[in-house]
């Protein structure tokens, strides 16, 4: 139980300080093998920096990314298509709600 709050308290700092991640720290971070991460890169779930697995730079949203596919592939029973295809509506869903609000405080002004 110790390890798990503080692996949830490295996510929180690694998101808030936008720092990069390389590939073997993702993997960490989210738990994960570095083939599952090929794997959500083939998928475009994640772009990172860099030509080769080696040199590869994750960001911040990298790892919410991931962590949020994992879950999906776990409790949905998802491949990694799927679940890049559901992550990338659930930012889009996001993305057009926050839009929405800035369009109604701006009616209501």
């Amino acid at each position: 139980m110790a390890s798990e709050n503080r692996k949830n308290v490295l996510q929180c700092e690694i998101i808030e300080t936008r720092r990069e991640l390389s590939l073997s720290d993702l993997c960490e971070v989210c738990t994960v093998t570095s083939e599952r991460v090929v794997q959500l890169v083939d998928e475009g779930l994640v772009e990172p920096v860099g030509r080769y697995p080696a040199e590869w730079r994750f960001s911040g949203r990298s790892v919410r990314r991931v962590l949020v596919a994992e879950r999906l592939s776990r409790d949905l029973r998802l491949n990694a298509a799927g679940a890049a295809l559901v992550v990338d509506l659930l930012d889009e869903v996001k993305r057009l709600r926050q839009r929405l609000i800035r369009l109604e405080e701006a009616d209501e002004s």
